[in-house]
């Protein structure tokens, strides 16, 4: 038995040094370490060896088979890198042609537009607040003056996900939020841009889905004459030197007085045409003086305590600014309309 393993232990070795492809080389490992090989069937046939032979026989099997293993992983590394080398040597690369052109992205209309309003409005002193997508209806309604009666309320105005959760129709709860959160204790001043919801059709100016930016002001002493101030600062900052602005009377619950901004039409310098419906005038955002009520909710005492808040939407300026004429443009990925504002 040790002669006929010493035997196919040279046999095999010479097999291996022999082979010239990897497919030669694995019919040899086949052939001597496969289950119907020859090393296979002396380990089978030990039960038949007598006691004293089967240790000896059994631990010179399996070196005869670690030896041809390991023959085998060797040529087979130089028969690979024989291979690789061949391959080399017919394979060529042309570096002198182009690369492939890589398309560079850039922050959308959006996301550029919303910026260029935090950088002005950190400029006077406003810091940038946020809040969830997914509110509660205390601070998506309640805290804010918006009784369980309130038109607002309707179903078919907001996406309720249960009772007392909704997808936000506004950000003006992260201004709730953040007057909760001070209690009183200190004045406020922020915006908080963010995306908000709302069960609406979508054409070519109404979105369910679109973004806004609400702006808040708490202190001592503020009054209607310091919204006025900043509104016109945005005005002009924003939309250039040369518009003006009035304010109009109007309602929300939030807010008492309230106004409506509009801003002197830019296409007819005021004189009136198409775009401002021949009045001269662009409606562009509402605010007013926070309401006693939501004050006090908050935990500020209205009778110290005074503020402005306002709210606008930056897909609605975008609109006016740059000429869009229909605001799914901004949510349907049409890369020749967004590349056209891509920064450099």
């Amino acid at each position: 038995m040790k002669e006929k393993l010493t035997a196919l232990q040279t046999e095999a070795l010479e097999q291996i040094e022999q082979a010239t492809s990897l497919a030669d080389l694995e019919k040899v490992r086949v052939a001597y370490l496969g289950k119907k090989g020859p090393i296979t069937e002396v380990l089978r046939g030990m039960g038949k060896l007598s006691p004293e032979e089967r240790p000896v026989i059994g631990e010179l099997a399996n070196k005869v088979r670690g030896a041809i293993a390991d023959a085998i992983e060797k040529e087979k590394a130089t028969l690979e890198e024989a291979a690789l080398n061949e391959r080399l040597k017919t394979e060529t690369i042309d570096v002198t042609l182009p690369g492939r052109p890589i398309q560079v992205g850039g922050p959308h209309l959006l996301t550029q537009l919303i910026e260029e309003i935090e950088d002005l409005f950190i400029g006077m002193g406003f810091e940038v607040r946020e809040g969830p997508e997914v509110e509660t209806d205390y601070y998506n309604f309640e805290a804010l003056n918006i009784p369980k009666d309130h038109p607002a309320r309707d179903m078919q105005d907001s996406f309720y996900i249960t009772e007392e959760l909704l997808m936000r129709t506004h950000t003006s709860p992260v201004q709730a939020r953040t007057m909760g959160e001070y209690k009183g204790s200190k004045p406020v001043k922020m915006i908080c841009p963010g995306k908000v919801y709302r069960r609406d059709s979508d054409d070519a100016t109404h979105s369910h889905q679109f973004t806004q930016i609400e702006g808040l002001y708490v202190d001592k002493n503020v009054r209607m004459s310091d919204l006025k101030g900043v509104l016109n600062q945005f005005a002009k900052q924003f939309f250039g030197p040369e518009r003006e602005i009035r304010l109009r009377p109007s309602f929300f619950p939030f807010t008492e007085p309230s106004v409506e901004m509009d801003i002197s039409c830019k296409v007819c310098q005021g004189e009136g045409c198409s775009v401002c419906k021949q009045t001269g005038w662009i409606e562009i955002l509402g605010g007013g003086m926070v309401h006693p009520k939501v004050l006090e909710m908050a935990g500020y005492d209205p009778e110290v305590y005074s503020g402005f808040a306002f709210g606008m939407g930056p897909d609605r300026i975008a609109m006016l600014k740059y000429g869009v004429d229909d605001i799914r443009h901004f949510y349907t990925n049409d890369r020749r309309f967004l590349e056209q504002y891509h920064q450099a």
